[in-house]
């Protein structure tokens, strides 16, 4: 009978130190690689929520502001008030400087708390913008209104002179910077406010909000409530 021979498998040699180290040399690299993806994803999404948040901000503030500002004069006409604005602030009910405004207006609504006359003021303390709201010349509040604030500029819109009816029309004629005006000569119907500020970097070795440039937003508030009054 005849034999079949068997085939030996042949010697195969295994992973030699030189590749293996190769290996982990291009697994490394790969792992540092998505690392640093990863790492700048995450600064990335950082830097993004606070640009979001402080635009918000912003805009939260300015809302206020706006608000405010069109009360200006409100009920100045109401002579059957137990309390006038005249009583705390003579004619106008408005004071502008370069980097703070108050103005005063009435609100009557018997058993409410917010009843009597209002004196808003708007302040840029350092980078702090504050507003302080005084009921009936007393009981002053202040609060923080936005953090980190670069610039809060103001600008005043003037229809002619106080009194003088012949130099009103009801449509501004100039703009002027509000720290030059007269409080006292110059009639305002409108205040144009740019706020400008940027996100908040706590840690100053953090370089991740260098790159983001400040935000800005303008808004123009006609003071409805005193374009309509002679004064």
């Amino acid at each position: 009978m005849r034999r079949m021979k068997v085939r030996g498998t042949s010697y195969q040699r295994g992973i030699t130190l030189i590749e293996l180290l190769v290996a982990l040399v291009i697994c490394a690299i790969a792992i540092a690689g998505i690392y640093q993806i990863f790492i700048a994803q995450s600064k990335a999404y950082v830097v993004q929520d606070q640009v979001v948040e402080i635009q918000q901000n912003i805009r939260n503030a300015m809302e206020m502001i706006v608000r405010d500002l069109r009360m200006a004069g409100f009920d100045y006409d109401n002579t059957t008030s137990p309390a006038r604005i005249e009583d705390f602030k003579p004619s106008p009910p408005y004071l502008a400087s370069g980097n703070s405004i108050a103005v005063w207006y009435e609100y009557y609504k018997p058993g409410d708390p917010l009843h009597g006359i209002h004196q808003v003021t708007y302040t840029l303390n350092g980078t702090t913008l504050e507003r302080q709201m005084i009921l009936n010349g007393a009981n002053a509040e202040t609060e923080n209104l936005l953090e980190n604030v670069e610039a809060f500029e103001l600008t005043c819109g003037v229809d002619g002179r106080i009194n003088d009816y012949s130099s009103q029309n009801g449509v501004v004629d100039n703009w002027a910077p509000c720290g030059t005006i007269n409080n006292n000569q110059d009639k305002v119907i409108a205040i144009r406010i740019t706020l400008t500020t940027r996100p908040e970097q706590e840690n100053p070795q953090d370089d991740r909000f260098r790159t983001v440039s400040p935000r800005t937003l303008t808004s123009v508030v006609a003071l409805r409530n005193l374009s309509v009054k002679k004064i």
